[in-house]
């Protein structure tokens, strides 16, 4: 009997020891987990600090394109005009290291205006690709709705599978590679409206809005003697941005994040007032943006207030409500799809 309490006196010393080593162990790796949240999340705060200098009073725009930017999708700013939809484009591609090019999309632009063409060369009397302004890391695509159908088409292949197809053959675009779109709403003239085919290639649908009073005046102020964008810094290289992008898929999503995404794209197929609800490639990209978020937040798991902030701009333009004509119905469509989000169960 002594010699069983003396033996189990010994293996509750060694469990202590076991369960001392594995609190040191779990510390560690709780160390190593903020460590590796800390250094995105301080890169991530230069980039926005930066963008914010001449994007007065539009954080949360500037959240956004973040979390677009890596989540390695695209964003499609549609607002009125001057309300700084382009200058949003300019601030975040000049933050960035990286080669930026701008489109601006007018009716009589042709597909390989955008993509490029095979050129002859007289020297080698050869056909040879001649790149367009496509290929860059951060395209401006301004006005995109001011495009004809078919060159609107062209970024197709580009925004989906990074690469454009001329001639046959396949060119690959650098990374990282990001659309930045502005348009005007559909009932301005001279517009087309973008097909659901492509607005399902963009991650979000932002709105710029005007600006308050105070940063309307800081603006006055600020552009007094110029663009402070012309004067603006890169924080980030192109190296770092793909780096933080597969960091993005490492995010720990739980699978009742997962089940909350998908209950929430079902709301939208179960819907009376609409004709079309979200598909699987728009769930994925919820996901992906609540991936991004998380990030951008400074942690590695997902919540479900990540999935409930992004589930607006990320799914309103990918719907199609039940009498749709080509007017402008995004307001509703907006109010329908947060009215859904919060008839959903949220996980605990």
């Amino acid at each position: 009997m002594g010699l069983a309490l003396v033996r189990s006196g010994a293996d509750t010393k060694r469990m202590e020891l076991i369960d001392s080593d594995r609190q040191t162990i779990d510390g560690q790796q709780a160390a190593e987990t903020t460590a590796s949240c800390a250094e995105p999340q301080r890169l991530l705060e230069d980039l926005c600090a930066n963008v914010a200098t001449v994007v007065l009073g539009k954080r949360e725009v500037i959240r956004l394109a973040a979390v677009a930017l890596l989540a390695g999708e695209h964003i499609l700013l549609e607002d009125v005009p001057g309300v700084g939809k382009t200058l949003v484009g300019k601030a975040l591609a000049r933050s960035l290291s990286a080669e930026f090019r701008r489109i601006q999309f007018t009716p009589d632009l042709l597909p390989s205006d955008i993509t490029g063409s095979s050129v002859l060369s007289p020297q080698t009397h050869q056909l040879s690709f001649q790149p367009g302004p496509i290929f860059a890391n951060i395209v401006l695509a301004d006005e995109i709705n001011r495009a004809t159908p078919r060159t609107q088409s062209a970024l197709l292949e580009a925004m989906s599978e990074r690469q454009v197809s001329v001639d046959g053959q396949t060119h690959p675009l650098p990374r990282p590679f990001m659309v930045i779109a502005t348009q005007n709403p559909v009932e301005f003239e001279g517009t087309y409206p973008l097909p659901e085919s492509q607005l399902d290639r963009f991650l979000m649908r932002i709105s710029v809005g005007y600006p308050d009073r105070a940063s309307e005046m800081d603006v006055l102020v600020s552009h007094r003697q110029g663009e402070p964008v012309d004067n603006l810094q890169p924080v980030l290289s192109c190296a770092q941005v793909v780096a933080l992008q597969e960091a993005v898929r490492r995010v720990v999503a739980d699978e009742s994040i997962n089940a909350y995404v998908l209950d929430i794209v079902e709301a939208t197929r179960r819907c009376d007032e609409l004709h079309v609800g979200i598909s699987t490639r728009g769930a994925l990209a919820l996901y992906r943006a609540a991936q991004a978020a998380a990030m951008v937040a400074g942690r590695n798991y997902v919540t479900p207030d990540d999935v409930k902030s992004l589930a607006v701009p990320v799914l309103a333009h990918r719907v199609v409500p039940k009498g749709y004509l080509h007017g402008n119905q995004r307001e509703a469509v907006e109010a329908l799809i947060s009215r859904l989000v919060d008839e959903v169960p949220v996980p605990e």
